[in-house]
C-alpha cells in the first residue's frame, strides 16, 4: 500500500504565495458584465475604489479614470455601491 502525503508535502494550489503576484493573473476574461462609467455623472467620491475587490477602479489625481478591464471580473460592487449610480454594468 502507497503511503499518503502529509500535509507539509502537498504542493501549494490555487494560493497567490506572496505579495504582488495577484498583478500577474489577468482575470478579465472572466467576466459576463462589465461597468462603464458616465463620468458626466460622477462626482468622484470614489467609493468604487474602495469597495473594488479586485483594485480594478483607476484613480488618478484623486479622480476616478475607468477600470483596469484586465483584473476586473465584473462582480457590479462598483455599480451597487455609487450613490448617484453613475456606473452601469454592461454585458460583453
Amino acid at each position: 500500500m502507497a503511503k499518503k502525503k502529509g500535509w507539509k508535502e502537498i504542493p501549494i494550489g490555487g494560493l497567490i504565495d506572496k505579495g504582488g503576484t495577484a498583478k500577474e493573473y489577468n482575470t478579465g476574461s472572466w467576466r459576463t458584465f462589465k461597468p462603464i462609467v458616465d463620468q458626466s455623472k460622477c462626482i468622484n467620491c470614489l467609493q468604487c475604489w474602495i469597495y473594488c475587490p479586485d483594485s480594478s477602479v483607476i484613480v488618478k489625481d484623486g479622480k476616478m479614470e475607468g477600470f483596469d478591464y484586465e483584473h476586473c471580473k465584473g462582480c457590479g460592487i462598483c455599480a451597487s455601491i455609487c450613490p448617484v449610480k453613475c456606473i452601469k454594468m454592461e454585458r460583453e
